[in-house]
């Protein structure tokens, strides 16, 4: 990593800052790709294989801290946390201590101890001796239950001997086996020591084994990092710079001898060292239990840090902390995120990440008492509430801002006043400078794939799932699509995803040079298989039009619409775009000219939709289909072949309502789907449960490889939908009537 220094990340959209991050070299194009699909994620399946009666998958945010020098190494810091002002305050303290190099640490030792409690001796005194006599043969033992750990440099280092006393008067031994686990965290190994020499010891003592077990209390493996501030960073809410390093001093101070406010203090450091522990697939609770036991090793409970005035006048801060950390093993190695996580880091070993640890808790403790030493801790706990509460009630980027403040002036920080604020600042859809239009999304009920190959697909509109408004703007265009999270100022050289389609349909309507404010809201996830894209730019492609007084017929719309298909999916069959653009059923077919014929229905089928845990990428998907059909292509003429035939006499049962006829050869479009490898085991179960719950008919839709699924449920669509959601599964419903429903 050259440099880890980002200025203003948080004003970027999740694409950009995963842009931003493989610009700087933390992320590799493979993982920036994972992460914009959203496959970094454990699903429920994974989650299955790593504890016990999983029924499904707790999501936190996976955020990153920049602007760490640790070491004189560049860092980005990642974060899994949920508590808000955590990562921005790291951030910030990062960003101030760059102008002195950043920060220091060192971890002189990593030892982690297994305990072996000995009970009945009858001469303590003796046995105590016996052990210390017996330290060679012990370590021995100890190094040849894991030799290869020896053969990497770890390994049983030291036998400490240390006699206790119950409060019956019980006297005991503690014998501890101090092992270097190298840059494995190393539980497992210590405990599987323990256990293997606990009889000699006992044999030795002649006594009996109570316990033998890993103790957390890491004091042989404590990370010493330190940072200075100079004076004139340090002035912050109208305070002078002296009086904020004073008062932060002196929130240390009370801190060293009042446990009330030293546990709320050492609390304060652990949100930064146990989040990257988090996001790293380390033993948080094994690391916070260690550093509170630290804390309080001379029988009181204190401060963890240090703050004092240096000769010149600046602030200078030490951290003492207990880190046992590991970058091989564990969750790491199930955990895909957590390995994403580790590769962030960058660091070459666990010794480096328990120093960045210490360096994030140093760092956490200055944001924290930097802010009580002046305008307190519960103006920026607000502030980033009140963005979040924006944020969720769908606020564009462009009056984020000036939402948060009306939300903190109101003093009701509350979903339904940010929709109240929300409502006055938006411009009003009946005047003559804002134009909304509608377009639909689409589901594929037979010809997925095929259609690619000039066979026929048959296709079902969701009308009105995207709405898009258009305004003129300033110079830059600006879209925000508070469903997806995302808002953002569209660049031109922009060369993916939504900007690019955004920049083409611009520049098909000969806009280019204009500014635009674009709103869309959408009940349709992106890459789930539904002609996200292809509605979006329907709508787009009509709003713009209609803001700019440019006369666009259908068909100019779905031509525009086509071109940013090609984008998005490489060789696209034309099928999303037709359907969203022409908002009508469809039997579709594009071989030498595009072939509609559009289907007249007497009521539209009774459809629910499951959204699958992974997206699923089309042009991967339609990239790996078209691999296997030049391996093989006899075999894979003859699957498109009967798919063609089901669609075309599927278009018939969906005319006629018959139901039945229907959903079978929906079942077997399915077969035929999984037959060239496009399914997914999160797919199979979601159309099982359906199958299961009444549906006549269940299947992939889409391009499969994860996405969405789609059963008819005539009379059933309210026991299907709630099957679907008891698994963990979003649904969307489609009635014979009305507006599609999300669940």
């Amino acid at each position: 990593m050259n440099e880890s220094r980002i200025s203003g990340l948080y004003k970027l959209s999740i694409d950009e800052r995963i842009a931003e991050l493989e610009r700087l070299g933390c992320l590799s194009s493979g993982d920036a790709r994972e992460l914009r699909a959203g496959r970094q994620l454990m699903s429920a399946h994974g989650a299955d294989k790593v504890i016990e009666n999983v029924v499904g998958v707790f999501g936190l945010p996976f955020a990153v801290a920049p602007n760490f020098i640790v070491n004189g190494r560049e860092c980005i810091v990642p974060l899994v946390v949920e508590e808000p002002s955590i990562v921005a305050a790291l951030s910030n303290a990062a960003a101030l201590a760059r102008d002195n190099g950043g920060f220091k640490a060192v971890l002189r030792e990593s030892l982690l101890a297994g305990q072996i409690h000995i009970v009945g001796v009858a001469d303590v005194k003796a046995s105590a001796a016996a052990l210390q006599a017996a330290t060679d043969e012990l370590l021995v033992l100890a190094n040849d239950v894991h030799p290869r750990l020896s053969a990497r440099g770890g390994g049983a280092r030291e036998i400490e001997v240390r006699s206790l006393r119950l409060a019956d008067g019980t006297a005991l031994l503690a014998v501890h086996v101090l092992i270097d686990t190298c840059d494995a965290m190393g539980a497992n190994l210590v405990n599987t020591v323990c256990e293997s020499i606990a009889p000699r010891v006992a044999e030795i003592c002649g006594g009996d084994v109570a316990l033998r077990i890993l103790s957390n209390l890491a004091d042989r493996s404590v990370v010493t990092a330190t940072v200075r501030y100079s004076i004139d960073a340090l002035a912050v809410g109208g305070m002078t710079a002296t009086a904020v390093r004073d008062g932060l001093i002196l929130a240390n101070d009370i801190a060293m001898v009042d446990p009330h406010r030293a546990a709320t203090h050492n609390k304060g450091i652990m949100n930064g060292i146990d989040a990257l522990a988090i996001a790293t697939g380390n033993d948080w609770r094994a690391i916070e239990a260690g550093a509170h036991a630290y804390a309080a090793r001379n029988g009181n409970y204190a401060a963890l840090t240090r703050w004092s005035v240096d000769p010149d006048g600046g602030l200078v801060g030490e951290i003492n902390v207990p880190v046992k950390a590991g970058i091989v093993g564990g969750t790491a190695s199930s955990n895909s995120a957590a390995a994403l996580g580790l590769a962030m880091t960058g660091v070459q070993s666990a010794e480096q990440l328990a120093e960045l640890m210490a360096a994030v808790g140093l760092a956490q403790n200055f944001a924290a008492l930097r802010a009580l030493a002046s305008s307190g801790i519960q103006g920026g706990h607000m502030r980033l509430h009140a963005r979040s509460v924006a944020a969720a009630a769908g606020a564009p980027g462009e009056v984020l801002d000036e939402v948060v403040a009306r939300l903190l002036d109101s003093g009701e920080v509350k979903s339904w006043k940010a929709a109240e604020i929300l409502a006055e600042l938006e411009p009003d859809p009946g005047s003559e400078e804002v134009f909304e239009v509608s377009s639909a999304g689409k589901i594929i009920l037979f010809g997925e794939h095929a259609v690619v190959y000039g066979h026929h697909a048959v296709a079902i509109p969701i009308g009105g799932a995207v709405q898009a408004t258009a305004a003129p703007g300033d110079r830059d265009t600006t879209l925000s699509i508070p469903d997806w999270g995302l808002q953002r100022v569209i660049g031109s050289n922009d060369s993916g995803g939504v900007d690019a389609l955004i920049n083409t349909v611009m520049q098909q309507l000969g806009v280019a040079d204009s500014g635009f404010t674009i709103r869309i809201r959408t009940v349709l996830p992106p890459a789930m298989g539904l002609g996200a894209s292809a509605a979006i730019a329907v709508a787009v492609t009509r709003a713009v039009a209609l803001c700019s007084g440019i006369d666009v017929d259908d068909c100019r719309v779905n031509d525009i619409a086509y071109e940013c298909e090609k984008l998005a999916h490489g060789t696209p069959s034309g099928i999303d775009n037709a359907v969203s653009c022409f908002n009508t059923p469809m039997l579709f077919r594009n071989e030498g000219g595009l072939h509609i014929q559009k289907l007249a229905l007497q009521q539209g089928p009774p459809l629910v939709v499951g959204f699958s845990h992974d997206v699923g990428a089309t042009r991967e998907q339609v990239t790996g289909v078209r691999h296997r059909y030049e391996l093989r292509p006899q075999y894979y003429d003859a699957v498109f072949g009967q798919i063609n035939d089901l669609g075309i006499e599927g278009a018939k049962a969906l005319q006629t309502l018959e139901y039945d006829k229907l959903g079978l050869m929906m079942n077997i479009c399915h077969g035929l789907l999984n037959a060239i490898q496009v399914s997914t085991p999160d797919l199979e179960k979601m159309v099982s449960i359906a199958r299961e719950n009444g549906a006549t008919g269940a299947k992939l839709t889409g391009a499969g490889g994860g996405g969405s699924m789609v059963a008819l449920c005539p009379g059933t669509e309210e026991q299907v939908s709630a099957a679907l959601r008891r698994a963990g599964y979003r649904t969307l419903q489609l009635p014979q009537a009305g507006e599609p429903r999300g669940d």
